[in-house]
């Protein structure tokens, strides 16, 4: 691979937060490198460093020791320059503004012309299969669509990666699988790279071309898993012996960092 086909690599990071309760340290010795159009999943137990990880990149938390660039640059120049678009685990939708309205609100920042921001808007609403619900309010769409407006909303600028933090998580298992189909489809179409945080290992299995389990405070990668289930992947893949090979591996991953003493 070369070196411009890596979009985030992190090389001994680490992160300790100072408390009242003396240091806490969240990250440990993390190297990993993501490729342009991966999907890699993070998964590994509640306080792991999983969502930190993910904030890191977003420069939304500072990293204390080692390095970490996205896409050739620091966190902060890359969110500076609009690098990524972040997938809360809540929709976290304005009430008061429309669908379009909630998708526009990027735009709106960056400047975009009234003529650009309805194209955006247009096409990433069909991207979401949500055409023809811009003019709803998000309390009139089901939680699964409402992140799916979720989605849109950090695709509108078309960044190359797109950061997920447990997005499907407060949603029902027949829902979930539906929105799991539809974001392989979405991440075909698109060619992003995507980060993906879960606690679901179907999901982290079924998703991702590569899987990172992480072990206990502090964060650790104990396990880095290179999927070899095909690109095309009918929810029915999951009852395969290949499929079921690889979680069986993630799950002797989670048990070689102690994931269930908690």
């Amino acid at each position: 691979m070369t070196a411009s086909a890596s979009v985030v690599t992190a090389r001994n990071l680490s992160l300790t937060f100072e408390t009242n309760d003396g240091p806490v340290h969240a990250l440990s010795n993390v190297d990993l490198e993501v490729q342009k159009g991966d999907f890699v999943s993070f998964i590994g137990p509640s306080g792991c460093g999983k969502t930190t990880f993910l904030r890191v990149i977003a420069d939304l938390e500072k990293h204390t020791g080692g390095d970490i660039t996205v896409n050739g640059m620091s966190p902060e120049e890359a969110r500076k320059a609009r690098a990524y678009g972040y997938v809360f685990q809540a929709a976290a939708l304005y009430p008061w503004r429309t669908i379009e309205n909630n998708i526009a609100l990027p735009l709106e920042i960056m400047g975009y012309s009234a003529e650009e921001k309805k194209a955006r808007i247009e096409r990433t609403l069909d991207l979401v299969n949500l055409s023809g619900f811009g003019k709803k309010y998000p309390w009139q769409l089901s939680g699964g669509m409402q992140q799916r407006a979720s989605i849109a909303r950090a695709l509108a600028f078309d960044a190359d990666l797109l950061l997920m933090d447990e997005p499907f998580g407060a949603l029902d298992e027949i829902v979930r699988d539906h929105l799991n189909s539809e974001l392989l489809k979405l991440w075909a179409r698109t060619n992003k790279t995507i980060c993906f945080v879960t606690h679901s290992i179907p999901e982290a299995v079924y998703l991702s071309t590569k899987i990172v389990v992480m072990s206990p405070r502090p964060g650790r990668v104990t396990d880095i898993i290179e999927s070899t289930l095909p690109k095309e992947r009918p929810l029915d893949i999951r009852e395969t012996p290949e499929f079921l090979e690889i979680a069986h591996r993630v799950r002797e991953g989670l048990k070689a960092g102690h994931s269930y003493e908690e």
